[in-house]
C-alpha cells in the first residue's frame, strides 16, 4: 500500500553522489513504502552515469526527474567543489519549477550536501529539510566544524603544526584536511564552509555509517558540550548504504569466468574509482608492484593523466578508452597472463568484490568504495587521490585498522613498486601476521555492518525513526 508520505530527494551530479542517492531512494520506496521523487542534475559527460540513471528509471521503484541544464557558460571556476556548488545554485530555479509541476507536493526534502541551496524551495513549499551525507561521520564533523576553524585558526590549515581539533572526535592532521579546505583564498573554501553551516540549519542529517563503526564521533553530535553546540539537528546513522550489483555478470562474462576458476580470497581487485586516474609513471610502478607481489589480481585500467601526480578528479565519457597495452610496461600483460586480468575502464565493482575469489581491494578510498569493501569483508590498500579520501585513508588504516596505506601521499610523490608489492602482500599473503589481523578485522566489520542493517540493528532502527518523522511532516 502506498504511503501518503511523499519524499523529494535532490542529488548532485557525479557517481559519488548519484549511486548512494539512488540506493537511498530505493530503500525508502521498497522497505518503507514511501512515494519518492528523485531530482537529478546529471553531468551529461559520463556515459556510465547516464546508464545508471536509465537503469533507475527502468526499475520503476520511484520517479526520476532530470532537471534541465543551467547555463554555465560564464563560469570560470575550475575547482571541483566550487564548480559543483555553482552548478547546484544555478539549478535551484529549475528545481522550484519541477516541484511546483508535481501533482502531489512532497512533504520532505532530502538534499545531498551540495544541494542545500534548495532549502529555500523547501521552505517555500513547506517541506521538512533533511541532508543526506553519503560519506562518514568524521567527514560530517569536519565539514560542520569548519565554520569554527574559520574564525579560530590563523593561516592555512595545512601549515598548522598541530592536529586540528574537533570536540569529541579524532583530531585531523593538517595533511588530511579535505580538498576544499586546502587553500583558504579559493572560492571552494568558502563554499564548503557554507555547506557546513547549511547542514547545521537542517531538520535532520542522515549519514552513511553505523554506530559500531563510528560511535564516538556520532555521539559528539548529540552532546551540547561537544559538536552539539553548533549541530542543532539530530544526526541519524543509517548505513551502510551501498549500491547493488547491476548484473550477475558485472558487464563481463569473461572476467567472471576467470574469477570462478581462482582459489577463494586469492585475488586483489584494483580500481581507483570512476573519477581517479594515475600518471603514466605511477601506473608503471603499480604494474610492476602487482607483478612483484606474486598475487593474483583484477585491475581496472584507465588512461593515465598527463599530470605528474595523477588526477584528483576526472569525469570521462569513455572516449579516452584505448588499448590498455599502450599504458602498461612492455610485456606486462604477457608475463601476468596466468595470474592477472586487466579490464579496460569499467567493471561492476560490487559484483567483483562479492566474488568468493576476491580477498583484497586496492582502492582510492572513496567512501562508497570503502563501504563496498567493508560489507564484503575485504581488507584494503587505500590510495587517496582527491576530495575526502586522505581522511578516509587515515580512518581505515589507523583507526578502524582494516587497511594499509602508502607511507607518503600518492598525490605528492610517485610510490615505488617495492612498497606497492609489500602492501599487496601484507593484506593478501596468509603468512603475514599484521595482514591476518587486518583480514580478521575486515570480517568482523562485515558482520557488524550486517547486524546494524537488519531488524533490531542500530541503522535499521534509526531509519525507521526517520521515516516515522517524515510521516509527521505530512501537512
Amino acid at each position: 500500500m502506498e504511503s501518503s508520505t511523499h519524499v523529494a530527494l535532490l542529488s548532485s551530479p557525479g557517481m559519488g553522489h548519484l549511486f548512494p542517492s539512488l540506493e537511498l531512494a530505493t530503500r525508502l520506496s521498497t522497505h518503507h513504502h514511501l512515494t519518492v521523487t528523485v531530482f537529478l542534475v546529471p553531468s551529461h559527460s559520463s556515459s556510465a552515469e547516464n546508464k545508471v540513471i536509465a537503469a533507475a528509471e527502468a526499475a520503476d521503484l520511484f520517479t526520476v526527474v532530470e532537471l534541465p541544464p543551467a547555463d554555465m557558460s560564464d563560469v570560470t571556476e575550475s575547482s571541483v567543489v566550487g564548480r559543483l556548488a555553482i552548478t547546484m545554485r544555478r539549478h535551484v530555479p529549475a528545481f522550484r519549477s519541477a516541484v511546483s509541476a508535481l501533482t502531489s507536493l512532497p512533504s520532505v526534502l532530502i538534499a545531498d550536501i551540495f544541494a542545500t541551496e534548495s532549502f529555500a524551495v523547501a521552505d517555500e513549499f513547506h517541506m521538512a529539510k533533511y541532508v543526506f551525507v553519503a560519506s562518514n561521520a568524521w567527514f560530517l564533523a569536519l565539514t560542520v566544524y569548519a565554520q569554527v576553524w574559520d574564525k579560530q585558526i590563523v593561516g592555512q590549515y595545512v601549515d598548522q603544526k598541530e592536529p586540528l581539533q574537533i570536540p569529541g572526535c579524532e583530531p585531523v592532521r593538517p595533511c588530511d584536511v579535505i580538498d576544499p579546505l586546502l587553500d583558504r583564498t579559493q572560492p571552494q573554501y568558502f563554499e564548503i564552509v557554507k555547506v557546513g553551516m547549511d547542514i547545521a540549519s537542517s531538520d535532520g542529517v542522515l549519514v552513511n555509517t553505523w554506530d559500531d563503526l563510528q560511535g564516538r564521533t556520532l555521539a559528539s553530535f548529540s552532546d551540547r558540550n561537544l559538536l552539539g553546540r553548533i549541530m542543532k539537528p539530530p544526526v541519524y546513522s543509517i548505513g551502510p548504504i551501498v549500491r547493488q550489483s547491476s548484473s550477475k555478470k558485472g558487464g563481463s562474462s569473461e572476467l567472471f569466468n576467470w574469477l570462478s576458476k581462482q582459489p577463494n580470497e586469492s585475488v586483489i581487485y584494483v580500481s581507483f574509482g570512476s573519477g581517479g586516474t594515475l600518471s603514466f609513471e605511477q601506473m608503471t610502478e603499480v604494474a610492476h608492484g602487482l607483478e612483484m607481489s606474486g598475487q593474483r589480481f583484477v585491475w581496472v585500467v584507465r588512461a593515465p593523466t598527463v599530470r605528474s601526480d595523477g588526477a584528483y578528479f576526472t569525469t570521462g565519457d569513455g572516449s579516452e578508452e584505448q588499448s590498455e597495452s599502450k599504458f602498461l610496461p612492455e610485456g606486462f600483460l604477457e608475463r601476468t597472463s596466468e595470474v592477472g586480468f586487466v579490464v579496460s575502464m569499467w567493471a561492476d565493482q560490487t559484483a567483483v568484490l562479492g566474488s568468493p575469489a576476491v580477498g583484497g581491494f586496492f582502492t582510492h578510498g572513496g567512501w562508497n568504495s570503502a563501504l563496498e569493501g567493508i560489507t564484503n569483508g575485504v581488507p584494503m590498500v587505500v590510495w587517496p587521490l582527491y576530495a575526502e579520501q586522505r581522511l578516509n585513508a587515515t580512518m581505515l588504516a589507523e583507526e578502524v585498522r582494516v587497511a594499509v596505506r602508502p607511507k607518503e601521499l600518492p598525490t605528492k610523490v610517485v610510490i615505488g613498486r617495492e612498497e606497492i608489492a609489500v602492501m599487496v602482500r601484507k593484506i593478501m599473503a596468509e603468512e603475514d601476521e599484521e595482514g591476518k589481523a587486518i583480514r580478521a578485522k575486515a570480517k568482523e566489520l562485515q558482520r557488524s555492518a550486517e547486524k546494524a542493517s537488519v531488524e533490531g540493528g542500530s541503522s535499521y532502527d534509526n531509519f525507521a525513526k526517520v521515516v516515522k518523522l517524515f510521516g509527521k511532516s505530512v501537512p
